[in-house]
């Protein structure tokens, strides 16, 4: 009894950061030594994310693992039932649904990783990320490297003038930047945009 309620003991866990800071190098790495435990496992990822592959999920330096593209999170309760790792790319590309399904498989005992953008290119809580990081027991944060000044970056800044929430890209389109850079970044492309209040007549 007691080795079949181990067994079972699901667990959730999220590794979130900025663009450019190994969250998805850090998934790969703990579903390939599940799959080197001899662990039944599934990846998924959202069919939107088509940067690299469309059937793997693939880091920026180029490590990948397939995996599954789809476009709700109830799929993965679809799930056959000796799966015992699930795996979640990408994760603020899901509707808050997400949060429903990851609690149901960590409650079927199948240990759920996460990784995901916490913050937008605003600087704000990113979809889902913050509920799956508050049920989760164990949070991550992974950082990149400010392009601007070296320090621990945790903001992805935007360099295209494009507002929409969601815009797929890669160095081309943004970059990390720590938070003194990243407001100062936001500082001055705000007073860009503002119109200029001394017309000459």
């Amino acid at each position: 009894m007691f080795l079949e309620s181990a067994k079972k003991a699901g667990s959730i866990e999220v590794i979130c950061g900025s663009m450019f800071s190994g969250k998805t190098e850090e998934l790969i790495r703990r579903m390939r030594r599940a799959q080197f435990a001899r662990q039944k496992v599934e990846i998924y990822k959202p069919c939107i994310d088509v940067r690299y592959s469309e059937d793997e999920v693939v880091s920026h330096d180029s490590h990948s693992i397939p995996s599954t593209p789809i476009d709700s999170p109830a799929s993965m309760l679809l799930l056959s039932s000796d799966v015992e790792v699930v795996g979640i790319d990408e994760a603020q590309f899901f509707d808050d649904t997400i949060v429903e399904v990851v609690q149901k498989l960590a409650d079927r005992g199948v240990r759920v990783i996460i990784a995901g953008l916490d913050t937008d290119f605003l600087g704000k809580p990113f979809g889902p990320m913050p509920a799956l990081m508050a049920i989760a027991e164990d949070v991550q944060k992974v950082h990149a490297i400010c392009v601007k000044c070296g320090s621990p970056a945790n903001h992805s800044h935007r360099l295209s003038k494009n507002d929409k929430l969601v815009v797929l890209g890669e160095k081309d389109i943004y970059e990390p930047l720590c938070r003194h850079c990243f407001n100062a970044a936001m500082a001055a492309e705000a007073a860009e945009a503002k119109p200029d209040q001394n017309p000459e007549a």
